[in-house]
């Protein structure tokens, strides 16, 4: 039997968020750090206070973009992360030192990194990256999917995001295979997280 794929819920800012993670248990949460324009956006210290109230069950996930790789570092090191996201413009260079002053700290970071699809000369960057895992997006956070039929020839295992709701998660696994998938806006209402929609989405990703 084909293991079912990992689901991701990014974009949690409040202490009811992490109670509705804890009950639906997905396989990974996000939290989008320092970034002020998603009103999502925490910072390091509100993060590492929802991280305390986390299930072990579930593996939380910093969501970086465009920012320096120390302060990166200095979560990891903290221990407040295993998982980072890069969201930005960050390219191989800026994954290998992340890896490098992680591992001179004795910390082992998993690292996912973000492409915007647009065509399959995105796909080939994507393809390429040295993150261990790829997320392919249809931007930040802009809550729409994109062309799916690119990611015919993609090559290696990903992470699809973008438009996802608990209604079209079934059509999107079936379809593309992902390795996991990622949604935030589609669990929302009215820009807050719901907890019924969690439960839902959750749920069809474990049962399919």
């Amino acid at each position: 039997m084909m293991e079912s794929a990992k689901i991701k819920i990014c974009g949690l800012s409040r202490f009811c968020d992490i109670q509705y993670i804890n009950e639906a248990k997905p396989d990974y949460c996000g939290f989008i750090v320092d970034f002020p324009k998603s009103h999502r956006s925490v910072s390091a210290s509100q993060m590492e206070q929802l991280i305390k109230m986390l299930s072990d069950d579930v593996i939380p996930v910093g969501v970086f973009v465009d920012t320096p790789v120390k302060d990166v570092v200095d979560c990891v090191k903290r221990g407040i992360l295993t998982h980072v996201q890069l969201h930005g413009q960050e390219d191989n260079t800026y994954i290998r030192e992340l890896r490098k002053l992680t591992g001179e700290a004795g910390k082992k970071v998993t690292v996912f990194q973000a492409f915007k699809v647009t065509d399959t000369q995105t796909l080939r960057k994507a393809q390429n990256s040295e993150a261990d895992r790829i997320l392919l997006d249809n931007g930040q956070g802009t809550g729409q999917t994109f062309d799916w039929s690119l990611l015919h020839d993609v090559k290696r295992p990903f992470i699809l995001a973008g438009g996802l709701t608990p209604e079209n998660l079934p059509d999107a696994i079936d379809g593309v295979h992902p390795w996991g998938v990622d949604l935030s806006s589609g669990v929302e209402t009215d820009r807050l997280k719901d907890r019924e929609k969690i439960l839902e989405a959750v749920f069809s990703v474990k049962k399919h």
